[in-house]
């Protein structure tokens, strides 16, 4: 999980690509609102169906989504595809964002619970500030489809890693 935090940059990078293709700040802030606003919805939903098919598969599609995102990202310019994306990065939030926190609770003793959660998160923001730094210099070195790209094909690669070599866990 922290080998895919670490490319996966802040989302001020979406938002930035986004304010290059249509110079318009409502846009911009049109895009985020509607993204908190799939995330939010989405996020019952989606815990409920990893509570049935399992911590890892969800997570797995969520690296998926933002895989499709953010290869989507390198590729457009158009604002309703912008919408659509973002709708896609919703459900990648709802798909991730807690329930990685959930597969940790249910790897670790209960006694520890609460340390594992607490030291993946710090980590989680280190490498989140190393991606960001990372996008940005890829970004400034190579253009923004090249930053969306890195991080969309490192995703597959991650999702091949989670899914064919990590062992099926015997919970959730």
């Amino acid at each position: 999980m922290l080998a895919f935090t670490c490319i996966n940059s802040s989302d001020v990078f979406l938002l930035l690509k986004v304010k290059d293709a249509t110079l318009d700040d409502a846009s911009v802030i049109g895009v985020y609102i509607f993204y908190n606003l799939i995330y939010a919805l989405a996020a019952y939903p989606i815990g409920r169906l990893s509570d049935k098919i399992g911590f890892k598969k969800t997570f797995i599609i969520g690296l998926f989504l933002f895989a499709i995102v953010y290869t989507g990202m390198a590729m457009t310019n158009q604002l309703y595809l912008f919408f659509i994306l973002f709708f896609l990065y919703g459900l990648y939030a709802a798909a991730t964002e807690s329930i990685a926190k959930a597969w940790i609770s249910n790897i670790t003793d209960k006694k520890d619970t609460a340390t594992a959660i607490g030291t993946y998160t710090g980590f989680q923001s280190v490498c989140a500030m190393l991606a960001s730094a990372l996008a940005g210099w890829i970004w400034f070195s190579f253009g923004a489809a090249a930053t969306f790209l890195f991080s969309g094909v490192t995703t597959l690669l991650i999702i091949f890693y989670l899914f064919v070599i990590v062992p099926r866990p015997t919970q959730h």
